[in-house]
């Protein structure tokens, strides 16, 4: 990954208030602790509880996994610049990050779409549920949603290491991305734009198609229960996975749906921050605040650690 005329670049954050900087240094380290010790206990509990070693589980674990490296590859950048002053990323490393973000958030889609498809196979068809969602196909689904990210992520990729930065290296973000590197490129970018849109356009419309029937068909075979407390139940079962789906959708199609805007530079900032940092820290709480299951199995897991150090 070669430049003729960068080398550098200077991330300009979010504000350059040094009392707003210790703000959103605490409230980052906070969230970034929060975020990783959530979904890392997620993955610990799936691993060490028996009752948890359902297909659902099994996707919720992966989907803690791309959390925590979606949230790691940007935030930890980020406080280590507020922290020390240094703006000054390689070029190397911008790029490094731009792909990690953006293969950890285009799988994180496909991925919510198969969550989907599990809710309406354990709600419509129960009865071959354990048959459909094998462990086997469970792993190729999984190696699928990583590799349909891949695939998405690597025609704008290839355009974006063509990109030549002439008379500026000042990105306007508080990470590296695909927009405002754009915005700060001497080349024709009206491809790489179109790309981006064309990739982004694709990824919400095949998972969302997938999300949306799979969750028509859902609330078709819920309102069928002729118990009521089957039925809160089932709602029960996919009101977490409907609000984090919500909140993915929602700030994706806000950041991505008018990439030229630059106007809207700051309001997609904060935007872009809340995705990174507080919904990687909201996810866990949602999927077990809600879920009785995933409480008991950490409830267990601590009176096992109690016992282990008494």
């Amino acid at each position: 990954m070669r430049n003729s005329t960068v080398t550098t670049f200077i991330l300009l954050g979010l504000t350059d208030d040094p009392e707003l900087q210790v703000l959103i240094f605490i409230f980052l380290s906070i969230n970034y602790t929060l975020s990783v010790t959530g979904n890392l206990t997620i993955i610990t509990l799936t691993f060490v509880d028996s009752h948890l070693k359902t297909p659902m589980y099994f996707f919720l674990k992966n989907f803690s996994f791309l959390e925590i490296s979606l949230t790691s590859s940007c935030i930890p950048r980020y406080l280590y610049s507020i922290a020390t002053g240094d703006r000054v990323i390689t070029y190397n490393a911008c790029f490094i990050q731009v792909f990690i973000t953006d293969l950890c958030g285009v799988t994180e889609f496909y991925l919510l779409a198969t969550m989907s498809y599990d809710r309406y196979v354990a709600i419509c068809k129960p009865m071959h549920y354990v048959t459909i969602m094998s462990s086997r196909v469970c792993r190729i689904l999984i190696i699928s949603c990583w590799m349909a990210g891949l695939c998405i992520l690597i025609p704008p990729l290839i355009l974006g290491l063509n990109l030549k930065f002439c008379d500026s290296n000042r990105i306007d973000h508080f990470g590296c991305d695909a927009f405002p590197l754009v915005e700060i490129s001497c080349s024709d970018t009206w491809l790489m734009e179109q790309t981006v849109i064309i990739c982004a356009v694709l990824t919400l419309n095949m998972t969302l198609t997938c999300v949306v029937l799979s969750y028509a068909y859902i609330i078709k075979t819920i309102f069928r229960f002729l118990s009521v407390q089957q039925r809160k139940k089932a709602f029960s079962t996919c009101s977490s996975h409907m609000i984090v789906v919500s909140l993915t959708y929602g700030t994706c199609i806000f950041i991505y749906m008018n990439p030229t805007a630059k106007e809207e530079v700051t309001i997609k900032k904060v935007v872009s921050l809340l995705m990174f940092s507080v919904a990687p820290t909201l996810n866990p709480f949602i999927y077990t605040l809600r879920n009785n299951q995933v409480k008991k199995a950490f409830k267990d897991l601590i009176k096992r650690i109690a016992l282990l150090s008494s």
